[in-house]
């Protein structure tokens, strides 16, 4: 018996010692099931939780955090501020790539605005891919900036991603046949339709895989064109070039500096150096100033026309205004002397000289140099572009605008502030203030004649609703695109809807 037990109990200890082996193997097992489950489950909590910060108002929403402590205070401070809306990048366009389109643009900061909207439109059309456009660096101002020292370069990019494909630079084996001259250029002719772009400068992107246009000053046609086109164009200058933050910031600065002393207008002097030297303008000028402006005319070979009559050419209407003649206009339009009077321009030629009556008519005259400390625009120091452009978020700003010549800052603006709601712009017909300048100085007319005139003249030129004047034929006539976009303004085109589609 005791031989039997003992079997038997050797025997049982055996499959006694299997159960034990399988029962701590499936413990094993259980616990490492658990294990992995807990983990996979505390990742997906996290991964979840930390995509609710982007998807907004979701699943996690409003859950206590479990890896910091919140007490009440911060919740009621956090109910306080309100939530900023995740930027919701738009889908990218898929299409055969046809080539690579780059592109240099030429001219001040507000003519290469309107080229790069001209050029983001075109590559869209044409099916090809858009390398950031090259900023000109070789112009009167010689303003070394690059495109992303002016624009943000990444918001541009990814704004327009449903439209166009846009890349800082060529593929590294393009980019080595550009490097070493392997590259088709060529300026496109002016004032073209969108068709030419298609029937010849698609063709030689297909045959050349990149082609560089040198050129891009008004090289789009102003008017009758597809009004996908025209709304696409609208898209890139109000959505798609937004200056960079440093520039964004400051501008907001100099708006919030001028608010805080009531309303104030932004006058465009533009009676600056380059600008008479080129138009030949000299009314107000010494012998010695007509001389050195003479000069640089011919310093410039670009500036095809050198022999000009400054009188001649005043009577037309084709001379900035200058300061003592601003002036008198704005007295005449009435003007408040107390408003603060912005000069959004660069030196004034003549310097305080020749700003001696403006000053005295309205004492409060500011500049950004005024406004803000030597320190604030040191980096802007020697960058005429990026000066440029804090004087154009102003003038966007301003309760009044008013250009005292056509170039293209005041057309770029005047378009801009269009589309903000028609804000007030006056437009000065310069041919007929001229004459009546003359006029009334001669003793011809009366101060109360005289001014009865320019009010009533300037009625209908401030910024109201306007049919765009198209000439054909004739498109340095016409209404420019960019300073009345008709299409856009349109109240069946919403502001905020400036999707194309339909390309």
């Amino acid at each position: 018996m005791r031989g039997i037990r003992m079997g038997a109990t050797k025997g049982g200890g055996g499959g006694g010692g299997e159960r034990v082996e399988k029962l701590k193997s499936s413990r094993t097992k259980l616990w490492m099931i658990r294990a992995t489950t807990s983990v996979l489950l505390w990742t997906c909590i996290v991964q979840l939780t930390a995509l609710g910060d982007t998807w907004g108002p979701h699943l996690l929403k409003g859950w206590p955090s479990c890896f910091s402590y919140q007490d009440s205070s911060v919740s009621v401070v956090e109910d306080k501020v309100p939530s900023v809306p995740a930027r919701v990048l738009p889908p990218k366009r898929v299409y055969k790539n046809n080539g690579y389109l780059m592109v240099s643009c030429n001219g001040g900061l507000n003519q290469m605005r309107a080229a790069i909207c001209d050029m983001v439109t075109i590559a869209r059309y044409l099916n090809v891919t858009l390398i950031v456009p090259e900023l000109d660096k070789t112009s009167f101002w010689s303003d070394p900036s690059e495109f992303q020292d002016i624009f943000d370069v990444d918001h541009f990019i990814m704004s327009l991603r449903d439209e166009v494909r846009i890349l800082k630079e060529l593929p590294p084996r393009l980019k080595r046949r550009v490097e070493i001259g392997m590259v088709y250029s060529m300026p496109p002719i002016s004032w073209s339709d969108i068709s030419y772009y298609h029937n010849q400068i698609l063709p030689l992107i297909k045959k050349y895989k990149v082609v560089h246009l040198n050129k891009t000053d008004t090289r789009l046609a102003n008017n009758g064109q597809p009004l996908e086109i025209q709304k696409l164009r609208c898209r890139v200058n109000f959505s798609a070039l937004r200056f960079t933050s440093q520039i964004e910031e400051l501008g907001k600065r100099v708006v919030k500096l001028l608010r805080q002393n009531g309303p104030f207008i932004v006058l465009h002097l533009r009676y600056e150096m380059d600008m008479l030297a080129f138009s030949g303008c000299t009314q107000g000028c010494n012998s010695e100033e007509v001389e050195e402006l003479t000069r640089m005319r011919y310093a410039y070979p670009w500036w095809k026309e050198k022999i000009i009559n400054s009188d001649l050419k005043r009577k037309d209407g084709f001379c900035p205004l200058t300061p003592e003649e601003t002036a008198l206009i704005l007295r005449a339009l009435d003007i408040d002397n107390s408003y603060q009077i912005y000069i959004a321009a660069g030196e004034i030629y003549g310097g305080q000289r020749r700003m001696a009556t403006l000053a005295a008519a309205y004492p409060k005259l500011v500049r950004k140099e005024t406004l803000l400390e030597p320190s604030d625009l040191g980096f802007f120091q020697n960058h005429s572009s990026q000066m440029a452009a804090l004087d154009y978020l102003v003038s966007l700003e301003s309760d009044i605008f008013i250009p005292t010549y056509d170039g293209n800052m005041a057309k770029v603006v005047e378009g801009h502030r269009r589309f903000l709601g028609f804000k007030q712009t006056i437009l000065l017909e310069r041919r007929l203030l001229v004459d009546l300048i003359d006029q009334y100085n001669s003793g011809t007319l009366s101060w109360y004649e005289f001014s009865d005139a320019v009010n009533e003249s300037h009625e209908s030129r401030k910024g109201q609703p306007t049919q765009s004047l198209v000439i054909p034929d004739r498109p340095k006539e016409e209404d420019y695109f960019y300073a009345n976009p008709e299409e856009c303004l349109q109240p069946s085109y919403s502001r905020l809807d400036l999707s194309v589609g339909g390309l």
